[in-house]
């Protein structure tokens, strides 16, 4: 089962936006996760973000780049953003994409 954790163990039932990008030698790229009022903000969360955490049944992809919005002192959103440095990174990561697309109704459309 493919799940974004922000806590270890804690799976996050908000599907984020995703927005790729790639590098035209196709050797690196990022993807930015957007997520719209997520569950790990919630008042009643005693969890600490320590990252963000995609698991699946290949293991996980950690990423420490996140980053929270507020507006008038109160969490809105969380973007987290995914560095992938080679072809074997992009590749695991659309792996995991594929998986989690399939178990939450994703579809990828070309900007």
């Amino acid at each position: 089962m493919a799940q974004i954790q922000f806590s270890r163990g804690v799976s996050e039932p908000v599907v984020p936006e995703v927005r790729l990008t790639r590098a035209k030698s196709g050797n690196s790229g990022t993807a930015t996760f957007r997520f719209e009022s997520p569950t790990i903000l919630d008042a009643e969360s005693t969890d600490d973000i320590t990252g963000m955490y995609l698991v699946d049944e290949e293991g996980e992809i950690v990423t420490r780049e996140v980053k929270g919005k507020f507006i008038n002192g109160k969490p809105t959103s969380v973007e987290a953003i995914l560095i992938m440095n080679s072809q074997d990174e992009w590749d695991r990561f659309m792996r995991f994409m594929e998986r989690y697309a399939q178990e939450n109704g994703l579809g990828f459309s070309k900007a």
